[in-house]
């Protein structure tokens, strides 16, 4: 939990520890669509919060919780079943003092599922909420009908149950809710899980994967609390919800006592709004070695790795023997891409200490890394059939928003297609795509850096900056059954910043109605 020093707290005691001003910041978020309204406001003082930082504040007292593996069977024909139960509970992030919260097969998050490349999976999902949910598997290829989106919904007492063959690298995916104009209020209440995919490669390398112990799950959210240590509803800015507390794996201030030389982290931002930098207190180097879809080709040493809603990355930490290490989030306007004002109120200003590694006074040793971690197949710009543009502005993608009832855009299955993501406004976005992983060609018309190389789903699309994506479509053609593209702003998202496409057999056309709203060019 956070605590003040003495000092400070004599210091501080006529006022409460700093937050965001609620009335202030759900007003702005409501009006300010552009740069030009922000700047006004600023001028007014209405935008432009004092930063919240906890770096030095927080007392790391409570064990890092570890979702537990998902208990699975195998059935006659070979097909790994999970049971999942979405339903209400409470949960204690101070002692003694419940809040009410959503969860998985518990009072808030849900067990870490995991499979391996090759395998049938069958995950039978049973909704004991009031209202109706869906479970989307964030990162994962698989058919459009099993994708969990707001087309895929399980009314209350209902179950549901995908099946699909996971075919894809070793990488860390996530579970959560996707209900058209409710996914922002669902994943806060605590709807969230990991899914991890293994496959022989990973396997054969010398990578801690012990889960719990040197492989550690890593699920920050931010979080808004009463004085007295219950959670309570966000601030907001343009972007969404903003906590002034993290929690990880659903605990305020943890500690993980590891006791090898080198442990890994999956980090998951799981927060509906808010961007962080993750990086060591001490200034080392943040040793990527995996993004969304899996392995990089190559360990990567950044300062701080940025991550935006959905987005994740497995970082390796090298300890001493009795060494204690923090990880934090700090981050800059010039990190998310945005004006000094702006930057202010979605959050681009505020820091966090995240989560301390106590290393114990005897470490099993490690072995260093090769130098490969994988061999990614080179971007083939004579494969591409098709290009598409997305424009991201306010909260429409090419100047519309989200309708059910019809498709934005059709895919030709088995063909590789370009898509370029431009946020044109002065305002934080990103950019998700269902079923694919996608590679990133260019940024502003450069290669991207290293560590955006490999395997993408979710991009932290900057103000004024151009994507070139790489999208292959395989297989799973279905005319009827629409995938989703959005921005992973939660908020935005349930404003209607989405679309839809469909994957069709060649010559086919969608079932839903087909409106295009920019012209493609071949």
């Amino acid at each position: 939990m956070i605590h003040r020093t003495a000092q400070s707290r004599s210091r501080e005691r006529p006022r409460p520890r700093p937050r965001r001003p609620l009335a202030v910041a759900v007003a702005a978020a409501s009006i300010v669509v552009g740069a030009g309204v922000a700047l006004a406001f600023a001028g007014c003082g209405l935008v432009g919060p004092t930063p919240v930082s906890t770096i030095g504040d927080v007392e790391f007292d409570t064990p890092l919780p570890v979702p537990p593996l998902a208990e699975t069977r195998i059935d006659a024909d070979g097909t790994r079943v999970v049971s999942l139960v979405a339903q209400t509970g409470t949960t204690e992030f101070a002692p003694g003092v419940p809040s009410e919260t959503w969860g998985f097969d518990g009072s808030y998050l849900g067990p870490t599922i995991v499979a391996e490349r090759g395998e049938r999976v069958r995950v039978d999902v049973t909704n004991s909420l009031d209202e109706a949910t869906s479970v989307h598997w964030h990162g994962m290829h698989l058919p459009a009908e099993m994708d969990g989106g707001p087309h895929q919904m399980v009314e209350p007492g209902a179950s549901w149950s995908p099946e699909w063959k996971v075919d894809q690298p070793a990488a860390t995916l996530w579970y959560h809710p996707h209900p058209h104009g409710a996914t922002e209020e669902h994943v806060a209440r605590g709807l969230a899980g990991m899914f991890l995919v293994r496959d022989d490669v990973e396997a054969a390398l010398p990578l801690p994967r012990e889960y719990g112990v040197d492989d550690l799950p890593v699920i920050v959210q931010d979080a808004a609390f009463t004085d007295d240590g219950r959670l309570e509803s966000s601030a907001r800015g343009f972007a969404g919800r903003m906590g002034d507390e993290l929690i990880v794996n659903g605990a305020r201030a943890p500690y993980a006592v590891v006791e090898d030389e080198v442990v890994r982290l999956r980090l998951l931002n799981a927060s509906t709004a808010r961007t962080y930098a993750f990086g060591w207190e001490d200034g080392r180097a943040v040793d990527v070695i995996a993004t969304d879809g899996g392995l990089l080709e190559a360990s990567v040493a950044l300062d701080r790795v940025v991550l935006s809603p959905g987005e994740r990355a497995e970082v390796l930490a090298r300890m001493t023997p009795g060494e204690q290490l923090r990880l934090q989030s700090v981050m800059t306007p010039d990190a998310a891409g945005l004006m000094p004002p702006i930057a202010a109120m979605n959050g681009a200003t505020d820091a966090f200490d995240v989560l301390e590694l106590r290393a114990a006074d005897r470490l099993d040793p490690a072995p260093d890394l090769p130098e490969r971690l994988a061999v990614l197949p080179e971007i083939d710009e004579d494969d591409i059939a098709t290009t598409r543009a997305f424009r991201l502005d306010g909260f429409e993608i090419n100047g519309a928003t989200m309708r059910m009832d019809h498709v934005d855009e059709t895919v030709t299955v088995d063909t590789t297609e370009r898509w370029v993501v431009e946020n044109v406004s002065e305002m934080p976005h990103s950019f998700h795509v269902h079923d694919v992983q996608f590679r990133i060609a260019a940024i502003d018309d450069a290669p991207p850096p290293a560590e955006l190389a490999g395997w993408k789903d979710t991009i932290l699309a900057r103000p004024g900056s151009r994507y070139e994506l790489i999208l292959r479509f395989e297989d799973y053609a279905d005319p009827d059954t629409p995938y989703m593209y959005h921005c992973h702003l939660l908020q935005h998202e349930d404003r209607g910043m989405m679309g839809q496409f469909v994957v069709v057999g060649p010559g086919q056309r969608a079932t839903m109605t087909e409106e295009t709203n920019h012209d493609h060019a071949h």
